[in-house]
């Protein structure tokens, strides 16, 4: 079956490969793990479901699927050809290594088979997914005759290729950024695709959420224009990872109402789950074993004994520090440590490939990954996914887990937990994460940054007729804002663009800005070696910092801000580096206010616009092995200012005396509180962590009242502060039960933050102060 192919467990060492079963049971009764174990989830094998074939499917088609084993479609492959042939939009939604793949390829192949003008337009999220997808595809066209043309379009395609492909190309796979800044731009090179576009696919749909959903939403805005002008009405296909709301998410996206296929036919090994809890390093403070370290020796047992392991963690740094710390485990356990590696964006593209290929081939045993690897990029099948820490959202924890095991073959995932709130909840209530249900996959592509800027880009493209719409927006505000500035000229009915400039180039879809930061090694000629996106690079690559690639440590000589360039030496180091940030916020309108109840210490619920003013100030020492701060250091790099939106909690000014007369300290307290939101937040508002930014504030700015501020994490807001605004009392309640229900004394990681740092009483004080804000 061409989709991703079956791992090749061939090149695994010889020595001690039992089956998976035995190795579960020795981990649930090893000393040394088996007190961690605090639930095991059997998900039991699943026989497959067939369906049939369309009765007029091309026999050379049939043929080809045939010789690679496929004489029957899944129930849910069946019905997802059978609404893509009858011209009906439809998204997917099936377990990872359900067979996906071919619920778009055969009915592309079909319809080109049968008319060799038609046209395909394929979007994958990343190159990397592209390129694999490509070879795949490939396969099926071949083996089907007809001699198809299939092109991947993106930075790395020389430009011969580039011309053949625009007249000649049935099936051009690219990603978002390429449709962006190389496709739409310049679609008058590109006619013979988009007359006869039949097809547009778009793989991973759950990707697209938050600031890169909303932009990937105005790009379909600008496809669906182009489209239109050149007069074709393509039918989409999306597949996707279990979300709530896939057929709202893939309307908002593309515009067009959609068929939901969410019935997986697919066969499925038995999957044993188990919740791990390292032991606790401290029990009186509840803290625990350091997750990276713990992580890494979890991980290091299967690897050691020849099964094949992914081990996913939240950030670049973690990723090299785990991978750092997995090496030396595998070594000591006399195993070969270059049969594991990291895997994260920042390498370049040709390292990535060679990990992906090494990993399928069974030349590496283990790699450490960001959520790069949650993708349906073609690994193989893995026997073991471990899980450090909650990735964010049951769907993202239940892509990562099916990363092992393919079909029938038996898997097993770990889930590690961390000191983290959201952790513990997790590890003493099971069963809310396997009875929940998947988070909705949140856009906002009426955000007035990213609109307007798509705007200018679409009108770049094609002039604006007076009256028309813009998706479900309405342009001509903007419209006319752009003239005002000399962007636009209106003449004849109609905005053109007028500047000498190249709008899309000035747009990034992933993070809202464009420039990376290049990383060169001056030990080795100023080589290349990686790059960071513009929000990270202030973290990870000042001045003095370790900035870690493949378990390699290299220290950062010089961050040149202006060049967007970090100049880094390889250095042997016992630590990593992790930068402190200071957040500053200024209230520029309040749009909603409640205010509390006269009894209470609690003032108001307020939401509005803020600017947000971030600075690193200063960076620490982490030592590997222990974990201990060794010293800090200062860092001068650039504020970086937005202006968003915001929700905050106001706390009147004699609820510091109430406080201090029942012995609480009520900065301790607001940190604490600070801390179980940074948690309860994006689990109830459904968000990665890393979309919002949580501040407590003795006496903020506004009004110099003691304050907790939650707010969006990119210019104008994602609504996720607005939607937060909305349930405060479910989140708070959240948090006080998270609180309540935690066996420390005073405070821990676990609920309101280590005592070191959120201080002595910040459990109570915490506690008391969400009980006024629910008291109102």
């Amino acid at each position: 079956m061409p989709t991703r192919s079956a791992h090749a467990a061939t090149s695994r060492p010889a020595q001690d490969i039992r089956p998976l079963s035995d190795l579960v049971n020795e981990f649930l009764h090893h000393p040394k793990f088996s007190r961690g174990v605090m639930h095991v989830e059997r998900l039991p094998a699943k026989p497959p479901q067939y369906g049939a074939w369309p009765a007029n499917l091309d026999p050379r088609l049939r043929g080809a699927l045939a010789a690679y084993g496929v004489e029957r479609p899944y129930t849910h492959q069946a019905a997802t050809i059978e609404h893509a042939l009858a011209g009906r939009h439809t998204v997917v939604v099936t377990p990872t290594a359900s067979g996906k793949t071919l619920c778009y390829n055969v009915p592309v192949v079909q319809k080109i088979l049968e008319d060799p003008q038609a046209r395909a337009l394929y979007f994958f999220p990343t190159k990397a997914l592209s390129h694999d997808q490509y070879r795949e595809l490939y396969k099926l066209t071949t083996a089907a005759g007809g001699d198809i043309k299939v092109f991947t379009y993106d930075g790395d395609t020389n430009p011969h290729t580039r011309r053949a492909l625009r007249s000649a190309g049935q099936i051009v796979m690219t990603n978002p950024d390429m449709l962006h800044t190389g496709i739409l731009p310049h679609h008058t090179n590109w006619i013979k695709l988009f007359e006869n576009l039949r097809y547009i696919v778009i793989d991973e749909l759950h990707q697209y959420r938050g600031v890169f959903g909303s932009q990937m939403a105005n790009v379909m805005r600008r496809l669906n224009r182009i489209c239109q002008f050149y007069g074709s009405k393509p039918t989409f296909l999306c597949c996707s990872a279990t979300i709530a709301n896939p057929g709202e998410l893939a309307q908002e996206l593309t515009g067009a109402p959609f068929e939901v296929v969410g019935e997986s036919g697919a066969p499925m090994g038995e999957k044993t789950f188990l919740f791990y809890n390292p032991p606790a390093s401290n029990p009186q403070l509840n803290v625990r074993t350091d997750l990276r370290t713990e992580t890494a020796r979890v991980a290091a047992r299967f690897v050691a004994r020849g099964r094949q392991t992914i081990v996913f963690g939240g950030s670049r740094t973690f990723i090299e520090v785990v991978t750092t710390h997995l090496k030396r485990f595998v070594a000591r356990l006399n195993r070969d440590p270059d049969r594991v590696c990291g895997y994260r964006s920042g390498y370049l593209p040709s390292e990535r490939r060679r990990i992906e290929e090494g990993v399928k081939r069974g030349e590496i045993l283990g790699v450490v990954s960001t959520n790069a690897l949650e993708l349906g990029i073609d690994i193989g099948g893995l026997d073991v996914s471990v899980l450090s820490g909650f990735p964010g959202s049951i769907a993202s924890a239940w892509q990562q887990a099916g990363r092992a095991g393919r079909k029938a073959t038996d898997s097993l995932v770990i889930y590690v937990g961390g000191n983290s709130p959201i952790d513990q909840f997790f590890m003493q209530n099971p069963g809310f994460f396997f009875g929940r249900s998947p988070e909705q996959a949140i856009i906002n592509p009426d955000n007035l940054a990213i609109l307007a800027s798509h705007i200018k880009c679409a009108a770049f493209e094609l002039p604006f007729e007076e009256g028309e719409n813009f998706g479900t927006a309405n342009p001509s505000p903007i419209l006319q804002y752009l003239e005002d500035e000399r962007v636009l000229r209106h003449s004849g009915g109609r905005w053109h663009y007028s500047e000498d400039s190249y709008p899309a180039d000035m747009v990034g879809l992933r993070e809202g800005v464009a420039q990376n930061f290049v990383i060169l090694d001056t030990g080795n000629d100023n080589a290349v070696i990686g790059e960071v996106d513009y929000n990270a690079a202030p973290y990870l690559l000042h001045d003095h910092a370790t900035y870690i690639h493949n378990a390699r440590t290299y220290y950062v000589e010089k961050l040149d801000w202006d060049r967007r360039t970090a100049y880094v030496r390889e250095k042997r180091l016992d630590y990593f580096t992790e930068a402190e940030m200071s957040v500053n916020i200024q209230v520029l309108t309040v749009d909603q206010e409640q205010p509390g109840a006269t009894a209470s210490a609690f003032e108001f619920r307020r939401f509005g616009d803020v600017s947000v003013t971030q600075s690193i100030t200063r960076f620490k020492k982490v030592r590997f092995e222990t974990q201990e701060s060794i010293g800090y250091g200062p860092v001068s790099v650039p504020q970086l200012e937005i202006q968003t939106e915001a929700a905050w909690l106001t706390f009147r000014p004699e609820a510091e005396a109430r406080m201090k007369a029942l012995g609480l300290d009520i900065a301790a307290g607001l940190r604490g509180v600070a801390h179980l939101l940074r948690i309860t937040v994006p689990v109830h508002v459904m968000c990665d962590p890393r979309d919002i930014g949580v501040v407590p504030q003795l006496r903020a700015r506004y009004d110099r009242l003691p304050a907790i501020t939650v707010w969006d994490r990119f210019a104008g807001g994602m609504g996720l502060a607005r939607r937060f605004h909305a349930m405060q009392g479910r989140v708070l309640r959240a948090s006080l039960d998270a609180v309540r229900h935690c066996p420390c004394e005073g405070g821990c990681p676990a609920c309101v933050g280590p005592r070191l740092e959120s201080g002595d009483g910040s459990k109570r004080a915490a506690q008391w102060l969400i009980e006024q804000a629910l008291a109102s």
